[in-house]
């Protein structure tokens, strides 16, 4: 049995191969990662149809997340070897791309001089290294080293979200999510307001991917809840917001960025060294399994895995050790107080009439199921929305997304618990509702003698159609 939590897997050298695929597959995976910044896009074009070749056979359905690159600063190479630093030390940073010493670095960044300044920090790598700006002046930013370690290749140089004038999407971004049509989500890095996510919007062709905003900076989360508007899904990225925003308040702001979503019923990934220790290790750490059940503990639609099954010795065993983790917290997560306080939010939420009358059905969904004690819920559903409403409530019951759209279906697959199944819908709705449980039925996701909830909503063109999900029916399966 898998976890109701979703898990995303970062496909790579390691686990780019069919036979590992349908492992990973087996073991839990529901959402494949593609990280662009690595290697040519034809590489993960061919990744992606493989995926899609190994999930058809195995009769699965896996969504294929394509990660955009973003913005990116570096500094330039340094020496072989690399150098290294010491609390105390003083480093100039300038404007280049050449060689960078232990005096010198170059940053590939134009505007250096007017994104930092005396006080702010610059962090070097992946934030073991940081510097404390001292002045600008005379085209240098003088800075002191406040944690040191040593420095090799071209390492990423952050600097301070706030006053960076990058933006993104990138024209790479923009090219590549072209490339990428046929991947079900697109992560959009360094997303500081709603707008960037508008932006990517624009360049997606209708019924294109959707699109998944990371929060990664203090920007972002002054802009949270517009960029919920605009995102289809978020992901806690919480390695570059360790590094933008104080460490120590990392996991309240995971809590939050969780909170907000599921209250709006948007998929929300939580990411970042999960079980980075079984990247050698064939178990994890007793930290990387607390941490993993607090994710799950605090609502997250899904776990993320990155370098873990990228290029891990066996990505296999850490999708099997993620999903016994996760759902053995599960068990102990306090989903029905948090059902509880969902149902007074929405009834507080100043929403549209279509959102409003979802909300109380999928409400009076969930008080039903705990009520009756039925073992299914099923939505039918052509866009995901009601699908995705329900899942906000965390239901006991087995959550099953039925939907005509094999790109509804796969999106679904990132959500907490959706069973997602491509079936028709009717024009009817007495008709809709007999095949959504003969499909699940012949699914084998319900049983003859089950009792069941069927939601929906009033068919395209019928008799008071409020494109909102207005029909609710208990159901024994006969």
């Amino acid at each position: 049995m898998s976890s109701r939590t979703k898990i995303v897997a970062t496909i790579g050298p390691a686990s780019d191969s069919p036979a590992v695929l349908e492992e990973l597959i087996l073991a839990g995976v529901d959402v494949f990662r593609l990280n662009l910044s690595h290697g040519p896009v034809e590489t993960h074009l061919a990744r992606m149809r493989t995926v899609r070749e190994v999930a058809e056979r195995l009769g699965a359905t896996v969504a294929v997340l394509a990660d955009l690159p973003g913005p990116k600063i570096r500094a330039g190479r340094f020496p072989e070897g690399g150098i290294v630093w010491v609390a105390g030390d003083v480093v100039q940073l300038r404007v280049g791309n050449t060689e960078s010493t232990a005096a010198i670095v170059d940053v590939d960044c134009a505007t250096l001089l007017e994104d930092v300044e005396p006080g702010g920090r610059c962090v070097i790598g992946d934030g073991a290294i940081t510097l404390m700006v001292n002045m600008v002046a005379g085209g240098m930013v003088n800075c002191s080293v406040t944690s040191g370690g040593r420095v090799n290749g071209q390492p990423g140089v952050h600097l301070p979200s706030e006053r960076s004038q990058l933006t993104t999407p990138t024209a790479q971004d923009l090219e590549l999510v072209v490339s990428m049509a046929d991947a079900d989500f697109v992560a959009l890095s360094f997303v500081r307001s709603g707008e960037d996510v508008r932006k990517l919007r624009a360049a997606i062709a209708e019924g294109g991917p959707k699109i998944v905003a990371k929060i990664e900076t203090a920007a972002a989360m002054n802009a949270l809840d517009d960029i919920i508007t605009e995102a289809d899904a978020l992901m806690v990225a919480r390695g570059d917001l360790g590094i933008d925003c104080p460490l120590e308040d990392v996991p309240h702001l995971q809590k939050k960025i969780i909170r907000r979503c599921v209250e709006r019923g948007v998929p929300v990934i939580t990411a970042t060294q999960m079980l980075e220790s079984m990247i050698t290790s064939p178990a994890p750490t007793r930290a990387e399994v607390t941490d993993i059940a607090n994710a799950v503990f605090d609502g997250t639609d899904a776990l993320m895995l990155s370098a873990e099954t990228a290029v891990g010795h066996d990505p296999a065993l850490v999708v099997r050790t993620m999903n016994r983790i996760a759902e053995r917290a599960e068990v102990d997560a306090a989903y029905r107080a948090w059902a509880r306080r969902l149902g007074r939010l929405q009834r507080s939420e100043r929403a549209d009439a279509a959102s409003q009358i979802t909300y109380a059905m999928t409400h009076a969904a969930h008080q039903a199921s705990v009520d009756i004690g039925v073992s299914a819920i099923l939505c039918c559903t052509r866009s995901g929305r009601t699908a995705l409403a329900m899942a906000s409530y965390r239901p006991e019951a087995t959550l099953i997304g039925l939907t005509p759209s094999v790109r509804t279906a796969r999106a679904l697959a990132l959500s907490w618990g959706i069973e997602p199944l491509q079936a028709s819908l009717s024009a009817s709705t007495d008709e809709m509702i007999w095949l959504a449980v003969e499909s699940a039925l012949q699914a084998q996701l319900i049983n003859h003698g089950d009792t069941i909830i069927v939601l929906a909503g009033t068919p395209d063109g019928g008799p008071g159609t409020s494109n909102a999900t207005d029909v609710l029916r208990v159901v024994t399966v006969a």
